[in-house]
């Protein structure tokens, strides 16, 4: 059985980091099971100079965010877990309150009923107390909550060494081995 991996692009903005992952991912034997929101097809446009096309071609599996009688919607849908990246307030608040308006939604409600590894990448600031208390909400529930906050010790000199910090974050509690960012203590070079 292949392992699986579902990513949720929702509409906040930071659609690089959801877009990046499928690519990383492509080189490894996850399968990926993408979903994308209407808004987070729009902010593609608009950060990202892609074509929805085009970022679907990087998903082994695209799945409508409409439909929800879909593999993802059920439990007896085996994967290792889910990341959305980037999560929208809005995103947050029906996954902190069970509300299954959607399939991204249901697939992360299904992540944590079934206590598998849930990664909420929430992209907003600043932050109000009903933020703080939404994604509380959803930690207590089992979810990883993982804002894109770069570290600077590594001393990026690109966007992409940025992106590629917190993405690297999500693939160690997932436990995907990568090379993405310099850990503390340790110098980046290529293996021999």
């Amino acid at each position: 059985m292949p392992k699986r991996i579902v990513i949720g692009i929702s509409g906040a903005s930071g659609v690089i980091y959801g877009v990046r992952m499928l690519s990383l991912l492509k080189s490894t034997d996850f399968e990926t099971h993408l979903i994308l929101s209407e808004a987070g097809k729009i902010n593609i446009q608009i950060e990202t100079g892609l074509s929805i096309d085009e970022v679907a071609g990087s998903a082994d599996v695209v799945h409508d965010s409409k439909d929800m009688a879909a593999s993802l919607a059920s439990g007896s849908f085996l994967t290792e877990g889910m990341v959305v990246v980037p999560c929208t307030i809005k995103t947050l608040s029906a996954i902190a309150n069970s509300y299954n308006s959607n399939l991204l939604v249901r697939a992360a409600d299904v992540t944590l009923k079934e206590k598998r590894k849930l990664v909420l990448v929430v992209r907003e600031t600043p932050l109000h107390k009903g933020h703080l208390r939404l994604m509380s909400v959803a930690a207590d529930m089992g979810a990883h909550i993982l804002p894109p906050i770069p570290s600077f010790y590594h001393k990026p000199k690109t966007i992409d060494d940025i992106i590629h910090q917190t993405i690297g974050k999500i693939f160690d509690y997932l436990g995907i081995e990568h090379r993405l960012f310099q850990r503390w203590g340790e110098s980046l070079k290529d293996p021999d």
